[in-house]
């Protein structure tokens, strides 16, 4: 088992080179909260906060505030919605999740280039709702990427590029793409049908380039094999 010191320290100091990690904003999920030095820099340096709902008793416990906290409220404790009220922005449509609500919240601001952190672990089926949901948000126009204690999940569409390094690790989801094929990873890739298709396969050196018609998600980790 990984402890939170060694998570920190499986992120060499090259990948910080590799993304642009300017953005602004960050969603603050409510899964399980960061300890990786990645998504840890990047809430940290990123000057507008938006928790979502239950996120915001965590951020808050660990000495900070959030710029807003947005979701149907229902996951708040009594002290938050007391004393935070001003910046809680409700929204009550069931039809989405409160990642979506943030997204949708902060696009209406005029926010375009955002990180997710905290986006995965405990409930596993809202780990899976919150990944797949970047396929949506890319349609929607948005610069958005989701970052784990262990690795980036990027949405693309059509041919991309992507930076890495030899033998990290890279899995792709397909989602709706069609005539799939690339170049600088070790095994080829194809029209996957289920998402387990794409796992597991390895950059050969400092780019990737994905062609596809059509939605996918792809997956790099922080540190090589």
């Amino acid at each position: 088992m990984v402890g939170n010191d060694e998570k920190s320290m499986m992120i060499k100091q090259p990948i910080n080179m590799l993304y642009d990690l300017h953005f602004d904003a960050v969603i603050l999920g409510n899964g399980d909260f960061p300890t990786a030095a990645l998504p840890l820099q990047i809430l940290k340096e990123t000057p507008y906060i938006v928790c979502c709902d239950g996120a915001a008793d965590e951020y808050i416990r660990r000495g900070y505030v959030p710029n807003a906290i947005v979701g149907d409220g229902d996951s708040l404790s009594d002290n938050i919605l007391k004393t935070y009220n001003e910046i809680i922005h409700r929204n009550s449509n069931q039809e989405t999740n409160d990642q979506t609500k943030a997204v949708e919240f902060l696009l209406n601001k005029g926010f375009n280039k955002i990180a997710i952190v905290g986006a995965t672990g405990k409930r596993e089926d809202h780990t899976l709702g919150n990944i797949s949901l970047l396929a949506e948000y890319i349609e929607m126009g948005v610069d958005i990427t989701i970052y784990t204690d262990y690795g980036v999940f990027i949405p693309c569409r059509g041919k991309k590029i992507l930076p890495s390094f030899c033998r990290q690790q890279v899995s792709i989801f397909n989602i709706n793409a069609h005539h799939m094929k690339s170049e600088g990873l070790r095994y080829p890739i194809y029209d996957f049908t289920n998402w387990w298709q794409g796992t597991l396969n390895e950059a050969l050196s400092e780019s990737i380039t994905i062609h596809a018609d059509g939605t996918y998600i792809v997956f790099m980790t922080y540190t090589a094999k």
